[in-house]
């Protein structure tokens, strides 16, 4: 029963180290996709859905104050045109906890 609680309590240790936002976690890739009336308007809708996919807290702060605490995230996108909702931006960031 002890080796059971220890091999249990071994394997909350290292899903709470790997789990995102958390001390010594590594980086992790999310994507998503956004249509706006411009490209501009595309990409805010493309990254928004990323932070919302991972932490509502830092999406919070960057609708606020346009940081994003805690993480250091680079984001790539493509956009073209939509049919008929102006452009539609798929992002592909890196999301690295600082």
């Amino acid at each position: 029963m002890r080796k059971a609680t220890v091999t249990c309590a071994a394997l909350a240790v290292v899903l709470v180290a790997a789990a995102p936002g958390s001390a010594g976690a590594a980086c992790f890739n999310k994507a998503s996709e956004g249509t706006g009336g411009d490209v501009e308007g595309a990409k805010f809708q493309a990254f928004e859905a990323i932070l919302q996919s991972f932490s509502w807290g830092t999406w919070a702060s960057w609708m606020t104050t346009g940081q994003t605490p805690g993480y250091k995230i680079t984001t790539k996108y493509k956009c073209k045109s939509g049919t008929g909702l102006g452009v539609t931006c798929r992002a592909n960031s890196r999301i690295c906890p600082k």
